[in-house]
């Protein structure tokens, strides 16, 4: 009987743990199941979420459309460039600018092609340089003008002028007229009738003061400063030398003069080029009200954005 009992027992242990052994395997199984289908859940996520990720990068890729070589003038031309490239990058193009010291060079490295563009003169020396030079060079676009100055020497007012005091002015056709009409309009002398943008110093009828006009290659004029009672410069010689047009010079064209409605400062390029993709992206983003409020903000009133 108790051997009977204790078979029975046994029997019953078996089957236990049988059973138990049986639910431990299902368990694993599940368990393993859940977590592949979990892992799978989680591929599946990272899948979608990286989609809009590479479908968004896909679109930040800006198309490289070309690059555009232009010769400019180191200030404030240059400097006007360097802030524009970052602009035109945006709009896939690549902006290489070299800077040329002299008012030359630039315009004949457009002629030949080597260049795309120059920007450093206004509009009657580039019709003046055409005219004596047999180039073919045209205006795409007005970019800013800079007004022309009276800037101290060895003299700080134009009351202190004594005959034999000298005043530095630019040599060039235009620039040379420009500043004789400057000192016109401030009395220094008076020029014959009808000299007016290709005035020289053969043109000057009288003197209110006996002084003598120093002519001189225009990137020189600043340099002299020391040794003459005023120079006449340019506007971006003026900003080289260290000048600034509201605080420094002892006079300077007025933004509604004749002189700054004329000299606007010009993307030059070879005529034909005038309307090429990249010349008018150029054109544009240097018109952009971005640009023209760096204009304003960089130059302290010596370069204006020119307004047509």
């Amino acid at each position: 009987m108790k051997k009977r009992v204790l078979g029975i027992l046994l029997s019953t242990a078996v089957a236990v743990t049988g059973l138990v052994g049986c639910g431990s395997k299902d368990t694993g199984a599940e368990t393993t199941n859940q977590e592949s289908s979990a892992a799978e859940s989680t591929d599946d996520t990272a899948e979608a979420e990286a989609e809009p990720e590479a479908e968004a990068e896909e679109e930040n890729v800006v198309e490289n459309k070309g690059t555009i070589t232009v010769a400019a003038s180191p200030t404030p031309h240059a400097e006007i460039l360097e802030y524009a490239k970052g602009i035109l990058a945006e709009q896939g193009w690549d902006l290489e600018i070299t800077e040329f010291e002299d008012y030359v060079q630039p315009n004949l490295v457009v002629e030949s092609g080597e260049f795309d563009a120059n920007y450093f003169q206004h509009i009657p020396y580039l019709d003046s340089f055409n005219e004596e030079q047999g180039t073919h060079l045209v205006n795409a676009g007005g970019i800013h003008y800079e007004p022309f100055g009276i800037y101290p020497g060895t003299k700080s007012s134009l009351d202190e002028l004594e005959d034999g005091d000298v005043i530095a002015v630019p040599n060039d056709t235009t620039n040379e007229a420009r500043a004789l009409l400057l000192l016109e309009a401030n009395g220094i002398l008076t020029l014959k009738d009808g000299a007016g943008l290709t005035a020289t110093v053969n043109d000057i009828e009288s003197y209110a003061t006996q002084v003598e006009i120093k002519e001189l290659e225009a990137a020189q004029v600043s340099r002299v400063k020391d040794e003459v009672a005023f120079v006449v410069l340019n506007g971006n010689y003026a900003l080289e030398a260290g000048f600034s047009v509201g605080k420094d010079s002892v006079a300077y064209e007025t933004s509604d003069s004749e002189a700054a409605k004329t000299y606007v400062n010009v993307i030059a390029v070879a005529e034909g080029n005038e309307n090429n993709e990249g010349i008018q992206a150029l054109v544009n983003v240097l018109k952009s009200d971005d640009v023209k409020q760096y204009i304003k903000d960089q130059y302290d009133g010596a370069v204006i954005p020119f307004e047509e």
